[in-house]
């Protein structure tokens, strides 16, 4: 298997993770920090399927080298990728709505369940609330992104496969 598939079938697990744990373990514990771990899954589906797109061009040598981090390879999907294949912008803000509540995630020097969701404070203390609403909408945003590049790097699958 080539380097891209594996990452497609990351990002396909990491999504299937996610809506298990939103519909099927969230209404059991009912507890809001497990919205956050969602999240966490989510970024890691988005993540791996810009990977498995960047992989896939790299392979074909449509784009230069680039350097393994987060942010040349949402750079280079967001500029070249979106247009190449006419993807939605909104899935790259998709992307960094995502990634922006992990990083305020890990710089919070405070966070709390109230009620149904969960609040993250900034250093300044302002509140980034997260409710099951705002995490159906990512996940099936992430559904149809992980689809589209799913369509996408299959194109030309059979080139990969070996022959009885």
């Amino acid at each position: 298997m080539e380097e891209f598939q594996i990452l497609r079938d990351k990002a396909l697990q990491k999504i299937k993770v996610a809506d298990h744990m939103l519909f099927m373990t969230y209404p059991l514990v009912k507890d809001p920090k497990l919205l956050l771990a969602i999240i966490e899954n989510i970024f890691a589906s988005l993540d791996f399927g810009m990977s498995a797109l960047l992989q896939h061009e790299r392979l074909f040598k449509r784009i230069p080298p680039y350097h393994d981090t987060f942010p040349s390879r949402f750079d280079i999907f967001k500029s070249k990728m979106v247009p190449r294949y006419k993807l939605s912008p909104s899935h790259a803000k998709l992307i960094n709505d995502v990634r922006t509540i992990i990083s305020e995630h890990k710089k919070s020097p405070v966070e709390f369940a109230r009620k149904d969701k969960f609040v993250i404070c900034s250093p300044s203390y302002s509140l980034k609330t997260i409710d099951i609403n705002l995490v159906k909408k990512y996940i099936f945003e992430t559904k149809v992104f992980v689809d589209n590049i799913n369509k996408i790097v299959s194109q030309h699958e059979r080139i990969f496969t070996r022959s009885p």
